[in-house]
């Protein structure tokens, strides 16, 4: 009892009272918590890491950051309480309410963290192991699961500083007419992209169009509020969610094939060819080897230009690759020259024929005087 009292008087004296050493014990504490426990997490990882899957480490990976700062957050709200048992100062008294939205903070930055691993996870194994994902349609999960975590997270908050929950639903309900009226387009938006995830018109990645607008690109990302597109002079644009609702959307990366028509005429000095030009040219597209014969292949004479008998092509190549179709259409329009040059025929191209009845005058002398 002497030494306890010799120890506070002697605290006292040098102007440290008992609670300041509580208070550095208890930071002392917390420092040391925390360093352990990222040794722990670390050593965790490094191990996790030489394992096979790579599912191992992504509860670890989610909890270590949030796990730092919620030791931090019971830390500083135990020796803060102890200030505040010395020194009755109100403004203590929200050191409670605040550890514990601390506390939600942590929990819910926890949820978020472990949602975007798995998804990343999810993409990654899929692609490790050749298997086709829909990594729009798991984007949209993933952030709808973040924002069901939000809300909750928000909710619990609000219950946890005193407010009902079912009065915050009543007001939030009341209140969403208002703001539905207040901020319509953003809400186009959000349900245009909703509708985008859900019909999945179009992927990441996938080269769209629209007749009824200047729209044409590579599908960068889709967001909730707007989509950005790359067009092909390499210049983003962004367009709006709700405008999908209201255009049509040509989706050329998912067509099969891609179609050769073309129009090609001889000269009328050549009519007599027609018929063996066009029936080679027919033999020829069924015998090519990137040409589906499968599909419509038609190769008809169908018409008499003004200057020339013309015949075209139809037909389907089997790539869908824009390069590698051009090099597969000009392989077949030179076979066609070289068939029309073996019938001892020629391409035609405008020409024009002057008629003169009783033919052209004598020449007249020319006089020099």
């Amino acid at each position: 009892m002497e030494q306890s009292e010799f120890i506070s008087g002697y605290l006292s004296s040098i102007g440290l009272d008992s609670w300041v050493v509580q208070v550095f014990a208890v930071v002392f504490i917390t420092l040391l918590v925390n360093f352990f426990q990222r040794r722990t997490m670390k050593r965790l990882e490094k191990t996790l890491k030489r394992s096979p899957t790579i599912w191992d480490g992504v509860v670890i990976n989610a909890l270590r950051r949030p796990l730092g700062v919620l030791i931090w957050v019971i830390g500083l709200a135990f020796a803060i309480e102890i200030i505040q048992r010395d020194a009755g100062a109100t403004i203590f008294e929200a050191v409670e309410p605040i550890r514990d939205l601390g506390i939600i903070a942590n929990m819910a930055w926890f949820m978020v963290r472990l949602i975007k691993n798995i998804e990343i996870n999810l993409i990654a194994e899929r692609q490790r192991k050749g298997v086709p994902i829909d990594k729009t349609t798991l984007d949209a999960i993933a952030k709808l699961l973040r924002l069901s975590v939000l809300i909750t997270a928000t909710l619990v908050a609000l219950q946890t500083l005193g407010f009902s929950i079912s009065g915050v639903l009543a007001f939030g309900g009341i209140g969403g007419i208002a703001v539905g009226f207040a901020a319509k387009d953003l809400l186009a938006n959000f349900f245009g992209g909703l509708m985008v995830y859900l019909d999945r018109p179009f992927a990441v990645g996938d080269w769209v169009r629209s007749p009824d607008q200047e729209i044409e690109g590579t599908v960068e990302n889709i967001g909730w509020r707007q989509t950005r597109i790359r067009t092909f002079d390499s210049r983003p644009l962004y367009v709006p969610n709700s405008t999908f609702t209201s255009i049509s959307v040509e989706n050329p990366s998912r067509m099969q094939n891609r179609r050769i028509y073309e129009v090609v005429g001889i000269r009328y000095d050549d009519a007599d060819n027609m018929s063996g030009v066009v029936k080679d040219v027919a033999a020829m597209l069924r015998t090519h080897p990137e040409i589906a014969a499968d599909l419509t292949l038609m190769v008809n004479f169908n018409a008499f230009a003004p200057s020339s008998l013309d015949f075209f092509i139809y037909c389907f190549t089997k790539t869908t690759g824009w390069v590698k179709y051009h090099e597969i259409k000009q392989d077949v329009l030179l076979k066609i020259l070289a068939i029309i040059k073996a019938h001892g025929a020629e391409v035609a191209f405008p020409t024009s024929t002057i008629h003169i009845p009783n033919g052209l005058p004598p020449a007249q002398p020319v006089v020099q005087s």
